[in-house]
């Protein structure tokens, strides 16, 4: 009888909520989120950056890596059943394995004004997990012998690190390329009934494309109205169904393989465990399912950090916990999705890299 009371309870609560309409955040921004900063740095050389998300103070953090090519810093880590359980910021950049060391400037900038895990050593421990996309082949200048530039790049990327940021050619998605498309740095929130659930940062440089052959995005049904327009989208094309009848290849940079990943940060005010994170990170990554055709090849290195800053609870009733918690997985999969998008409705042109809007028009 118990049980069929809670669950009784937990399907009440459902019905409450599924009644609620959904709303951007004030900025549209993963900064939404309370206690959160983003910064980034860029090389215009060689074309490349990096982006940092810094919260107030640690917060819990998990990550899934579903993609065939990842590359990627502290991840085991952020498992259940590790040491720490917490983390002072998370990394984005490009490089590929060099731009892994962008993580190494933040922790060397952190360390010295004493954040970190304490470790009862004269300095700190910093959790500073990271994540690369690969960009090394998009025309840049990469001949920078034995001095990359990403730990200076970290460093930078962490001091600038503000509420407010622009999307498009900036920080981590500076030098990417979606499918045949410049690529670029997306973000969005969600909000529900004034409270803003989660807000997601995708550096977008997948194999596969965002849009079908017309330049409709496959994100499109999860779009949102923001100060009264699309948050993408070309207008005349918002009510038309995506063209699935190609191959699944069509759009993408398949001559180029090698060089792709999407990366990310899903960030929520909720108190979750590891355990949560994970399992928000997961579902999450089903938000890449909607906005990319075709996802999770071997040769992206997918990746998406899960950050909980604690501030408020996850659920008021116990056994309504296991349901608040699949409404906020199912809320950063849509929030990732319409990131992945703004990602290149924001992108301009970058060398022969051509843009969304130079594609399609507006």
């Amino acid at each position: 009888m118990c049980g069929l009371a809670i669950g009784i309870r937990a399907i009440s609560w459902f019905m409450t909520q599924q009644t609620s309409k959904l709303a951007p955040g004030p900025r549209n921004l993963i900064t939404d989120i309370t206690g959160l900063r983003v910064g980034h740095a860029i090389d215009e050389v060689a074309r490349t950056g990096v982006s940092v998300i810094l919260p107030d103070s640690p917060a819990v953090v998990s990550v899934s890596v579903p993609g065939g090519g990842p590359g990627t810093r502290e991840t085991d880590a952020l498992q259940p059943g590790t040491l720490v359980d917490k983390a002072d910021a998370i990394v984005l950049s490009g490089g590929s394995v060099y731009g892994l060391d962008a993580a190494s400037g933040v922790t060397a900038a952190m360390g010295a004004q004493g954040r970190g895990f304490p470790t009862g050593a004269p300095v700190p421990s910093p959790i500073v997990p990271a994540a690369i996309l690969f960009d090394v082949a998009n025309g840049g200048d990469k001949t920078w012998g034995e001095s990359p530039p990403y730990a200076a790049l970290g460093r930078t990327a962490y001091q600038q690190a503000s509420v407010d940021f622009e999307l498009g050619n900036i920080g981590a998605g500076y030098g990417a390329q979606a499918g045949q498309l410049k690529g670029g740095l997306g973000s969005a929130s969600t909000q529900i009934g004034g409270r803003v659930k989660v807000g997601a940062l995708i550096a977008a440089n997948p194999l596969g494309s965002l849009v079908d052959a017309a330049g409709r995005f496959w994100a499109q049904p999860q779009a949102l109205v923001y100060q009264d327009q699309l948050e993408f989208g070309l207008p005349a094309l918002a009510s038309q169904p995506c063209d699935a009848s190609g191959h699944p290849f069509q759009g993408s940079k398949i001559a180029g393989a090698l060089g792709n990943t999407s990366i990310g940060v899903v960030a929520v005010a909720a108190d979750l465990t590891v355990a949560e994170a994970k399992r928000v990170a997961i579902m999450a990554q089903d938000g890449l399912a909607r906005a990319v055709r075709p996802i999770h090849t071997p040769f992206d290195g997918d990746c998406l950090f899960v950050l909980a800053t604690g501030a408020e609870k996850l659920s008021e009733n116990e056994d309504q916990r296991p349901l608040a918690l699949a409404e906020l997985g199912a809320l950063a999969a849509d929030c990732v999705s319409r990131a992945s998008a703004r990602a290149i409705w924001h992108a301009r042109q970058l060398g022969d890299c051509q843009a969304y809007h130079d594609r399609f028009g507006r």
